[in-house]
């Protein structure tokens, strides 16, 4: 019943760097407002004590009593995405979330949590190799709320499902003629919706400006030109907490969500952008020992979707700010301002965490059973 040390750790030391971050972020703009300079940082700071609750109370709950509620889970995720097209809140052209009031609810967050449970247990109850049949069920549960996500509209999000689904399939026992045929049948949709014209402008445009950025200097690619920048200013060692130009100019746009890393290589360098990035290294690899110590299938399948959800976020977060991929609007786990996103991936690691908590006792009892 030992938590899991080094995946408690670098939660924790992630979380706190992001509440700096976040406050470096966003005081220079707030004082020039004549606000509060730290109203940001206590805001997420509620985030995270609940963030940090829900962690805990999840490890605290047997994988196989969640495993009865993930259909449940499921459905109530999808009513939700239903109910953003209802009553939901637009901004910056997509609907995505729902107010409650003190908050903004984004119900495409819970959805994550909710395809890597039904797919685990899709897969766990499924022989090995999985039959067309068990593919054909795991393209419907994902392509339910992925196709809602969509509609928002909400590409970054899709891909994230599009990315688990394969990884999921992979290690779930998938052959290789089933994950041959997703990945054609992938880039044939995705042909097919540059061809009938599905994808919104600005999303075409910002594929555009990524590939020929040069034209869109001053527009579309502005942000990530900037992003370049701050990073790139900050050389091996960084201008130092509080003393980079970029952010205290407010260059960045979005800096204390999507573009949360650029203050991290602007003011830490080379060094504290590799530290970071070396922490989330650890927590995935705790995340995959978590699935090989797993006690039964359905773990080990829960702890390789959660990290390949949050190794998806990592990889394209920080590439998009160093501009080797393009804007997609997805955050960065754990250091990212935002209420939902915190407290869900946090759920997220707790489902891993418990499965360690309760892994096998003996050599040879694990996820094959």
């Amino acid at each position: 019943m030992k938590p899991d040390l080094v995946l408690v750790l670098s939660y924790v030391v992630l979380t706190a760097f992001g509440l700096l971050m976040i406050y470096s972020a966003t005081a220079p703009r707030l004082e020039a407002r004549g606000l509060d300079p730290a109203t940001a940082l206590k805001e997420q700071a509620i985030f995270v004590v609940v963030g940090f609750i829900v962690f805990g109370f999840v490890s605290g709950i047997d994988l196989t009593d969640i495993r009865g509620f993930s259909t449940p889970i499921y459905v109530v995720s999808n009513l939700l995405l239903v109910l953003v097209f209802l009553v939901g809140d637009s901004a910056g052209g997509a609907q995505r979330w729902i107010d409650l009031g003190l908050l903004r609810f984004q119900p495409s967050e819970v959805a994550k949590i909710a395809v890597v449970l039904s797919l685990a247990s899709l897969f766990a109850a499924s022989d090995t190799p999985i039959r067309w049949v068990t593919v054909a069920k795991a393209l419907l549960l994902v392509g339910l709320p992925a196709g809602l996500i969509f509609l928002q509209p909400d590409l970054g999000t899709t891909l994230v499902f599009a990315f688990v689904l394969i990884a999921m399939l992979f290690v779930g026992g998938a052959t290789t003629r089933q994950l041959a045929f997703l990945l054609v049948a992938m880039i044939i949709v995705t042909v097919g919706m540059f061809q009938l014209d599905l994808m919104k402008d600005y999303q075409v445009d910002r594929l555009t400006a990524f590939v020929d950025p040069s034209a869109h200097e001053l527009s579309l690619s502005y942000n990530q030109i900037q992003s370049e920048i701050a990073i790139g200013s900050g050389g091996m060692f960084g201008k130092g907490l509080f003393e980079g130009s970029q952010t205290n100019l407010q260059f960045v746009p979005v800096q204390s969500t999507d573009f949360i890393f650029t203050a991290v290589g602007e003011q830490f360098g080379f060094v504290g952008s590799v530290t970071v990035i070396a922490l989330f290294g650890m927590m995935l690899w705790r995340l995959l020992m978590i699935a090989l110590s797993a006690r039964n299938r359905f773990g080990f399948l829960v702890a390789i979707g959660i990290a390949s959800l949050l190794a998806f976020h990592i990889f394209i977060n920080i590439g998009m700010t160093i501009r080797i991929m393009p804007v997609t609007g997805l955050p960065l786990p754990f250091m990212s301002a935002g209420g939902t996103v915190f407290v869900v991936m946090s759920a997220a690691l707790g489902l891993a965490h418990s499965a360690w908590i309760r892994r096998a006792p003996a050599p040879g009892e694990g996820p094959t059973t």
